[in-house]
């Protein structure tokens, strides 16, 4: 008989050959097998999850509200899965603890914002910087690429000559392309030629610091910091995520203009932004007024068309 670990490794190969990243899920459901193991208890049960959910490791006084049900939410994908094999395994309660907190709502950037971020971008000056960060946060805009993606992008994954980028790193773990806009390829094209420091191996990441390495992120996250500050964009700070959801919600509110059937087009947006289905880029139909107020309209010209 498979032992907890052992039905651990199979849950976690299954979910991460269906896209699945799991790095913290892993971590905690490793703790949680070793707890069970200690305990010499080889069946889950809700109660036993619960009372790991909410043991301190050492040196902890108090538990941070969103870990219990954080740890609670690992369990029950597992326990699942073992219920399938075993009916003896319980499934412990989602709610136990209280749901966790909801998601950031995100901050839409409005097409004026964009250009003064830009324009912000721009007045940095040492390090080659006013060329780097334009072209990298362009890019965020006009594509919806997560940071790390742009910021892991090789030399050789950049193709200027066609326009396309050939993203490998990513939570889906599925490589892709990803069409640019001409406006784009033209403004990577000139970041390449102008950039700071030597230009890069093929091997090499695209983006780079003035010393010619791989460009940080906490270099990012200032640079971002700076001209959101400079613009007069940061009461309060938005983040640089806010531009992939920007990117969404904007390709939603073109295709509810146009009268495009959404549901029939939602995976193609799925896919050029790198989830591993439509049920991840379903949160950016975020109830925002220009989306809200298109879909009104379309919902009364229907209901006036109706017998």
């Amino acid at each position: 008989m498979n032992s907890l670990a052992g039905h651990l490794d199979d849950y976690l190969r299954i979910r991460r050959g269906l896209g699945a990243k799991l790095d913290r899920p892993e971590r905690d459901l490793r703790d949680f097998v070793a707890d069970m193991a200690a305990r010499r208890q080889d069946v889950v049960t809700a109660a036993a999850a619960c009372q790991w959910a909410v043991t301190l490791r050492p040196g902890q006084s108090s538990l941070a509200p969103s870990r219990a049900p954080r740890r609670i939410e690992a369990v029950r994908g597992f326990a699942a899965y073992l219920r399938a094999i075993d009916e003896a395994h319980e499934v412990p309660p989602a709610d136990g603890f209280g749901r966790r907190a909801s998601r950031t709502t995100p901050h839409i950037w409005s097409v004026a914002e964009i250009d003064a971020l830009m324009a912000a971008l721009k007045t940095l000056c040492r390090y080659g910087r006013h060329i780097t960060y334009p072209a990298l946060f362009g890019l965020l805009a006009t594509t919806g690429l997560r940071v790390g993606e742009a910021l892991h992008l090789a030399r050789d994954e950049v193709d200027l000559d066609d326009g396309v980028l050939t993203i490998t790193w990513g939570k889906s773990r599925n490589p892709r392309l990803v069409p640019l806009h001409p406006t784009t390829t033209l403004a990577l094209r000139n970041y390449d030629e102008h950039r700071p420091g030597n230009p890069p191996a093929a091997d090499q990441t695209f983006f780079t610091h003035g010393d010619g390495g791989p460009l940080p992120y906490c270099n990012t996250l200032y640079a971002f910091h700076h001209a959101c500050h400079a613009a007069g964009l940061d009461k309060p700070m938005p983040r640089i995520h806010d531009l992939r959801h920007t990117f969404a919600v904007n390709t939603l509110l073109d295709w509810q203009r146009n009268g495009q059937d959404i549901n029939a087009a939602m995976p193609v947006l799925s896919t050029y932004m790198g989830h591993i289905n439509p049920k991840g880029t379903y949160w950016y139909l975020t109830a925002i007024p220009e989306l809200m107020s298109i879909a009104a309209d379309r919902l009364a010209a229907n209901e006036t068309r109706l017998p």
